[in-house]
């Protein structure tokens, strides 16, 4: 980066004590560090009352309204006089530098590209060959993130909605929060989120998309839509291996990953790449979906992921008058979490806007934030985060 860049400058008219250090503060909100620790803020001055701030972003940024926005704030509550804020674009080499600054943030740098064929992995190569291994931040001991793996023992019942809503839920109380939809045969977590956008790249670095406060990365963003995913474990392994890697996540608080149904390849895979992962089980309340649930979680322990609480979808349907039918049976949930041993921490009530919100891309925690539904979920949050987290190292797993 050019000599100046992450440096502020006052002058002869003055910059009110601190404006400076608070523009340095502002976390960009597409690469998830204060813009000052990034060096990218080139001039904090005031001229004729206004305060001229110019901000340096990589190419391709997508949250510019939300940075500027950010930025006028910070002015604003410093006390100096309106921003007018400039952004301009890096070179080339100042990219490599910024690049080379988020790895040694913790970021993973691999080789993703922006085309990815039908036929191939994320970073552009076939079947499990690809670059050499990179740092997991995920797999590290001294991690801040928390991992939680939402699965289930078969599809039909939500696990994709209650991932969305819970990260959502999550966000909405002040936590910083990232989803991996690890379903990568039938990915639907950005389309739930409503996301618009594509994940920016940084050299070779991977900028997740995000959308109300959630960043995402999903198999989504680089097969079309009616596009088939045709692949052997191998590649599934190497495509996960790179989504946890290759992508500048920023070290969220909370990483939730949507685990495809079942116990196939994909859960082996979370399995060592993220041994630190607890297991959260949704079912539905009949019999038949509580029974097939509990080889998911027979599967977790026996690849000693902790499980950590069982939450029921589809618990009930309240009709206009209130009555409330149980559509699917009751009690799958509480039998469950009695079997295992575990909590049973929420039940999602059967709402049509529940559906609807998922297929345009409004979790209903958004559309309805007062609804039941939503104190379901914002319930369901502050229990995730009060229970305390499990550490679990296994030496069989490490890299030696």
């Amino acid at each position: 980066m050019c000599s100046g860049l992450g440096a502020t400058s006052d002058d002869s008219h003055g910059t009110p004590a601190g404006t400076a250090e608070a523009v340095a503060a502002v976390v960009d909100p597409r690469l998830f560090h204060p813009l000052g620790l990034l060096g990218l803020v080139r001039e904090v001055r005031v001229r004729h009352r206004v305060t001229e701030v110019e901000i340096a972003i990589p190419s391709g940024h997508h949250g510019t309204g939300e940075l500027v926005e950010a930025v006028r704030r910070a002015v604003a509550d410093s006390g100096a006089p309106p921003a007018e804020v400039g952004l301009v674009e890096l070179s080339e080499a100042e990219e490599s530098e910024l690049g080379a600054r988020l790895r040694s943030l913790g970021a993973g740098a691999g080789s993703m590209g922006r085309d990815v064929g039908p036929g191939q992995a994320p970073g552009g190569r076939h079947g499990a060959e690809g670059p050499a291994q990179r740092p997991n931040p995920f797999s590290d001991k001294s991690s801040p993130t928390r991992v939680l793996a939402i699965g289930s023992g078969k599809g039909g019942v939500g696990k994709s909605s209650v991932t969305v809503n819970l990260a959502v839920a999550l966000a909405q109380q002040g936590h910083s929060v990232a989803v991996l939809d690890a379903d990568v045969y039938g990915f639907s977590v950005p389309a739930m989120l409503g996301m618009s956008e594509a994940p920016g790249v940084l050299g070779e670095m991977l900028l997740p998309p995000v959308a109300h406060g959630v960043r995402c990365i999903s198999m989504g963003f680089f097969v079309p839509e009616d596009q088939a995913v045709i692949w052997r474990g191998p590649m599934l392994h190497k495509a996960l291996e790179q989504f946890l890697v290759d992508v500048h996540w920023g070290a969220p608080e909370l990483l939730l990953i949507d685990l495809p149904p079942g116990t196939g390849d994909v859960s082996l895979s979370i399995a060592q790449f993220v041994p630190r992962a607890e297991l959260f089980v949704v079912t539905t309340p009949q019999a038949a979906a509580e029974r097939v649930a509990q080889r998911a979680a027979v599967l977790a322990r026996q690849l000693r992921l902790p499980l950590r609480g069982v939450i029921e979808n589809m618990s009930w349907f309240t009709a206009d008058d209130g009555t409330r039918y149980e559509l699917f049976g009751t009690g799958g949930g509480s039998q469950l979490a009695e079997h295992l041993g575990i909590a049973l921490l929420g039940q999602v009530p059967l709402v049509p806007a529940l559906r609807s919100g998922g297929d345009e891309g409004r979790p209903i925690v958004v559309s309805d934030p007062e609804g039941e539904v939503a104190q379901v979920f914002a319930e369901l949050a502050r229990r995730v985060v009060a229970m305390p987290p499990v550490r679990v190292y296994r030496s069989e797993l490490a890299v030696r």
